[in-house]
């Protein structure tokens, strides 16, 4: 296999990825993890794009990672719980701009409601406080999109939450997870994910990072580990294998649903047949640009957090 990098910088979640011109598909951990999970559910966001409305959980998780990132804007000393406190608020307010939708998660007028998600907010915040002194880091990137062309015709590309390069050029990979730590079939999920971006490193940048690292926020506990290029080598082929299987399902308009426990988090239900719902139409028009696999952060608790 072969590989080639496309994007190795930090970009705004809207950039144009350009990608040369044998790529014809892309693919993320988030909608990787969808095929994984259920094939159904990876149609009716990939294919069928059909809309989602956020949860409270998911939209406590989307604020914690904005506060993070933002306090690495403040000067190393003044990385502190108060000023991670400080700025809860103000990072739900312009959230709420972004994204119009989160207002509905609280009835207007429900300012009770609204208090205590955000005191929830901050209480997860002292769980990052409880694992890492943000005084003592300064990340080389934040929110950043790195991609990589693999198999000459698939592009992979995810966001980082956070990259530490240490002096010696070593690198750590960063998540931040505002669920409760989870059993090894649920861990195992997120090193997926972490490990898609540690190939992604390896082959645009030559280097097998020394750390993958999960920080439970909940928990307050952390979860290290470091791979070899044997094993990323074995993990590009199954990323390989897994988008195979994808085309071979949208070729036969194929996506069965496979139930498990995440199904509670689904907002599909009315529309699997798991659920005795029957999916739309399969698109004329396909899934659209192949390019266009878009960012789902949040998605269902325990599917990501």
């Amino acid at each position: 296999m072969t590989a080639e990098p496309v994007i190795d910088t930090q970009e705004s979640p809207a950039a144009a990825v350009v990608a040369p011109p044998t790529v014809r598909a892309s693919l993320s951990p988030s909608r990787a993890a969808d095929f994984k999970t259920c094939p159904l559910l990876y149609r009716f966001r990939s294919i069928d794009r059909l809309p989602e409305r956020p949860t409270p959980e998911q939209a406590r998780g989307t604020l914690v990672h904005a506060v993070l990132e933002r306090l690495f804007d403040l000067p190393a000393a003044a990385r502190t719980p108060q000023s991670a406190g400080d700025l809860v608020a103000p990072q739900w307010d312009r959230l709420v701009t972004e994204q119009p939708e989160l207002a509905a998660l609280f009835a207007e007028g429900d300012t009770a409601g609204l208090a205590d998600f955000l005191r929830s907010a901050a209480a997860l915040l002292e769980g990052y406080f409880a694992v890492e002194d943000p005084r003592r880091l300064e990340p080389a990137e934040r929110e950043a999109l790195i991609s990589a062309v693999v198999d000459d015709e698939l592009l992979i590309r995810g966001y980082l939450d956070r990259l530490d390069v240490a002096p010696d050029g070593a690198l750590r990979v960063v998540d931040y997870k505002t669920g409760g730590a989870p059993r090894e079939a649920f861990e195992a999920r997120a090193l997926f994910q972490l490990k898609f971006y540690a190939l992604v490193l390896w082959r645009t940048r030559g280097v097998v990072p020394r750390v993958l690292r999960l920080l439970y926020l909940k928990d307050a506990e952390v979860c290290d580990y470091s791979p070899d290029a044997d094993e990323l080598l074995r993990f590009e082929r199954t990323v390989v294998a897994l988008w195979q299987a994808i085309e071979q399902a949208t070729e036969r308009q194929d996506f069965r649903p496979r139930p498990s426990r995440l199904c509670d988090w689904c907002s599909h239900q009315a529309l699997c047949p798991s659920f005795g719902g029957t999916p739309p139409p399969f698109p004329a028009t396909g899934p659209g640009d192949p390019l266009t696999d878009a960012r789902s952060r949040p998605i269902a608790p325990g599917a990501d957090e």
